[in-house]
């Protein structure tokens, strides 16, 4: 038992490398804070341009929404990173990262958005014509909310797999917690600083998850 507390629950070698593993978690929680809000307005404007583009526009969007779903995210952030120096565009590790996820979620939210506009019945938009509203009026204050409230639970959801998701920028040796606890794990000889990181994921998240999972009941439950 002693064994396993000093392998895995050693207090010492963490009390020398929180300061990392403290780091390590603003720089996650700060990439999170980027890419997310980038993954839903890039979502928002695809499902936007394909709930009101012509036909063309519509074909090249759902291209688009399945290539972004399909291809994988460390794939792609491989190829940020280290494809587009070739044609002369050098991005950093953060700015790298935030582009990988937020083109790869951007996919998701684009479809999430889409079948949210798609539900709410064409009788309500023009109603809110008829009563004089402009169609910038329309979307904003009639379509949009409706739409968002209706995909609540599945936005949610897809938000706490981003989250998840920034352990990627490990890859490219951006020290978010994960790569900090690796670090640390070095330093340290010991196994304790990833033990952390894993419980610091959880604390972080599990709340979050929960409210997903009651969006997801109550979503149950309308329909």
């Amino acid at each position: 038992m002693q064994e396993l507390i000093d392998n895995f629950a050693n207090l010492d070698s963490l009390i020398d490398v929180y300061p990392l593993l403290l780091q390590g978690l603003w720089l996650t929680l700060l990439l999170a804070a980027v890419a997310l809000p980038t993954a839903l307005a890039g979502g928002l404007t695809v499902a936007l341009l394909y709930s009101f583009g012509g036909k063309v526009t519509r074909r090249l969007l759902i291209v688009l929404i399945d290539f972004l779903r399909a291809f994988p995210v460390l794939v792609l952030l491989v190829l940020v990173f280290y494809g587009l120096p070739f044609l002369g565009i050098r991005l950093g590790s953060f700015a790298a990262v935030v582009l990988a996820l937020g083109l790869n979620n951007t996919g998701y939210f684009g479809e999430i958005f889409r079948a949210g506009l798609a539900s709410i019945p064409r009788g309500q938009a023009e109603a809110a014509t008829a009563l004089g509203l402009s169609r910038f009026q329309v979307l904003v204050l009639v379509l949009l909310p409706q739409a968002v409230r209706k995909v609540m639970a599945p936005l949610a959801g897809n938000a706490l797999e981003l989250v998840k998701t920034t352990s990627i920028g490990a890859l490219v040796a951006m020290p978010e917690l994960l790569r900090s606890a690796r670090v640390a794990q070095e330093q340290t000889y010991n196994p304790t600083p990833l033990m952390a990181a894993a419980l610091i994921y959880f604390v972080l998240l599990w709340p979050f998850s929960h409210w997903v999972a009651v969006l997801e009941r109550r979503a149950i439950a309308r329909h």
